[in-house]
């Protein structure tokens, strides 16, 4: 595993229209935050939870450093990039570099927020991974330097049970499948993974337990066997799951509020399409994950 890898830190899904993407998510039980507008002109709401999040991200303003986001809208919404952690954004640069992987010097991001005590800035420094390198979606480092400005206990409950990402899925067709776990592996530095003669590998991504499965097409339609794929040349991010304490509660609350769900073969809930924006969003049951980062807000929802 790379030295300056954490795990996920978290999703970003990207959309053309905010606002229905804003009231589709609200409506399936997430709690948002207030519309951010970044320095380089990208706009965002996010679900937070007590040690990762998501994020809808919208570039309506045409930026280099968000490009690949426009591009990437071309072919409708979706799970575009994951974000990973790190204790310095720089020293993952390096790391890249000395191993031959293509990676983006660091760049500098900031937001104002708007807090009971007053306006201050969600500061955080990125480095994003070529694409060529990661099949299927985009990867890069994030590191938060204001983690108290983004962690509020006020945004960590969730109307639908969300406790935080379970795993994440790319979508690979099967000639591609043994490249596409041979580029994972070389980038998270997991020699000997052996995934090539499988239907679906699975990559540690750092010191939690949020990782990501490849699955070539007989395990993606085992796995989702009644969750439509997304439309999207593969490979690609295909799914997201959602982690709950319990089950019950979230398929009572779809209930309630009318959201279609299918059942999954493992218990979970797999959310139809159109308000999952481009891909498979799934609920399933397991303990919260408490790694030290957040504990003061975990300590807010007790």
């Amino acid at each position: 595993m790379r030295k300056h890898l954490q795990g996920v830190d978290h999703a970003v899904i990207a959309v053309a229209d905010l606002d229905r993407a804003q009231a589709d998510f609200e409506h399936l039980g997430f709690t948002l935050t207030p519309r951010g507008r970044h320095t380089k002109g990208s706009e965002n709401h996010c679900a937070m939870f007590p040690d990762d999040y998501f994020e809808l991200l919208a570039v309506p303003v045409d930026h280099p450093a968000t490009r690949y986001y426009s591009d990437f809208l071309r072919q409708g919404d979706g799970l575009a990039a994951v974000a990973l952690k790190t204790d310095d954004a720089a020293a993952f640069h390096a790391e890249m570099n000395e191993a031959g992987i293509g990676c983006e010097a660091p760049v500098d991001f900031s937001r104002p927020v708007v807090l009971p005590e007053g306006v201050r800035d969600a500061a955080f420094r990125i480095a994003q991974v070529d694409v060529a390198e990661t099949p299927g979606g985009r990867l890069f480092v994030c590191q938060h330097f204001t983690r108290d400005v983004v962690w509020r206990p006020q945004y960590l409950r969730h109307a639908n049970g969300a406790i935080g990402l379970q795993s994440i899925s790319i979508a690979s067709d099967q000639a591609r499948f043994a490249a596409v776990c041979g580029a994972y592996e070389r980038f998270f530095d997991l020699a000997g993974q052996r995934c090539a003669n499988l239907p679906t590998c699975l990559m540690a991504t750092g010191n939690t337990n949020t990782p990501i499965r490849i699955l070539a097409p007989s395990a993606l339609a085992a796995t989702y066997p009644c969750a439509r794929a997304p439309a999207r040349r593969l490979p690609c991010f295909a799914a997201l799951h959602f982690r709950v304490t319990a089950i019950g509660p979230t398929q009572q609350f779809f209930d309630q509020t009318g959201i279609a769900y299918t059942a999954q073969p493992d218990g979970s809930l797999a959310v139809d399409a159109p308000v999952s924006h481009g891909l498979i969003i799934v609920f399933t049951p397991g303990p919260a994950i408490e790694t030290g980062h957040h504990a003061n807000a975990i300590a807010g929802l007790r």
